[in-house]
């Protein structure tokens, strides 16, 4: 009995142990959950700032690298083709000056007629030279007049000193002054012939035959003696004129058959032939200046225009190419930059060739597997950190 009353009273204590906990726990449950709501609050305001920040560092950092687009160095393919500019000029090309001063009455030319040797162009009034050719005339005259009467006086005194009519010296008079006469009419005569040459240039004719490419004049124009009035061009045959670079010069000889290819016409080679080089490598550029003849009977090569002469048979090596835009020139010569392992601007210098528009030939100074800047900056030096955001396809060019 006794044990029953002492479990009851441990169970009756035990039940008031509990009440007491549980009273205690409830009493601090609110501040916990403000604490927690606090917690939370902090953290949902404060952590998307964490992760704005950090995105901003990480994109401030990225912004202050520069970034670059890189291509590669290509080799051209190897066929034994040459293909190089070419000027192309006319066989034969002239201006046609005014020799006499005037005005111009009129031209009877204009640009694009076809005229032959001789042909009349323009006519020049010329009235000052005119009247300067009736006076040389006129003293022509008056010349021939003294020299008449010099002679007629000169062989009367040669009869009379046989009779002692008259002195030597007398005599001697009257020979000088034939002979003085006979200068004087000598010159007058070449005086008039001279005006009378340059009164011949009031009319201008065609030298040869060839194209009215230039009319510099109009008609009332004051001309002068140094003025240009047309520009005539012979263009049945043409020059086309191609510098050779130093290490194909020893293999271009005279008597070659090449190619002419005008952009205009991609599907209509010319035959060209070289007709001779200057036998001397130029100090500038380090080429052979060559020239061939094409025939241009059909008209359809347009003197002056741009042109391309490929050259077949010439073993040339394969050559490692760029874009143009990659090539810097600096004091030192043309450089390039390219982008090491560790991501930083090398600057190098190189040798150029071949000029081929969009692509240029590198001759040394670069490796196939370079990973060179396209269009740089100037502010990129060596050791600048860049950040590679783009491949630039190389697009091969020049020998095809």
């Amino acid at each position: 009995m006794t044990s029953q009353k002492n479990d009851m009273i441990e169970l009756s204590q035990e039940k008031e142990s509990g009440q007491a906990s549980s009273q205690s726990s409830l009493k601090y449950k609110p501040a916990l959950i403000i604490i927690v709501a606090i917690v939370l609050l902090v953290a949902a305001g404060l952590i998307p700032r964490l992760l704005k920040n950090a995105a901003l560092a990480k994109e401030t950092h990225e912004s202050a690298i520069p970034r670059v687009s890189i291509v590669h160095p290509v080799y051209e393919k190897n066929s034994g083709e040459l293909l190089l500019p070419a000027e192309i000029k006319p066989w034969v090309e002239a201006p046609i000056y005014a020799r006499a001063s005037g005005y111009l009455k009129s031209w009877l030319t204009d640009i694009g007629t076809d005229v032959k040797a001789g042909q009349l162009l323009a006519i020049i009034e010329t009235p000052e030279l005119d009247q300067e050719l009736d006076q040389a005339k006129h003293r022509l005259a008056e010349s021939g007049a003294a020299l008449s009467l010099a002679k007629i006086t000169a062989d009367r005194y040669a009869g009379l000193i046989k009779t002692a009519s008259v002195s030597e010296q007398e005599n001697a008079e009257k020979q000088a002054e034939l002979q003085l006469k006979t200068a004087a009419f000598s010159a007058a005569q070449a005086n008039v012939r001279r005006l009378a040459y340059l009164q011949s240039f009031s009319r201008v004719t065609a030298p040869f035959n060839g194209t009215i490419t230039a009319r510099e004049t109009d008609i009332g124009e004051l001309i002068s003696a140094s003025k240009e009035l047309f520009r005539l061009s012979q263009t049945n045959k043409l020059r086309v004129y191609v510098r050779v670079p130093q290490e194909y010069a020893a293999r271009i000889l005279p008597g070659q058959t090449q190619e002419l290819l005008i952009p205009e016409l991609p599907n209509h080679p010319f035959t060209a032939e070289i007709t001779r080089t200057a036998k001397q490598i130029s100090n500038d550029s380090r080429t052979l200046l060559t020239e061939l003849e094409v025939d241009n009977q059909s008209g359809k090569i347009l003197a002056g225009s741009f042109g391309q002469v490929k050259f077949v048979n010439t073993n040339i090596k394969p050559a490692l190419t760029l874009p143009s835009n990659t090539v810097v020139f600096g004091e030192d010569g043309p450089l390039i930059e390219i982008v090491n392992a560790n991501d930083q601007i090398e600057m190098k210098k190189i040798k150029l060739g071949r000029n081929f528009g969009q692509t240029i030939e590198v001759l040394s100074g670069v490796d196939k597997n370079d990973r060179v800047v396209s269009n740089p900056s100037e502010s990129l030096t060596d050791s600048t950190v860049v950040s590679v955001v783009e491949t630039v396809k190389n697009k091969k060019g020049g020998i095809k």
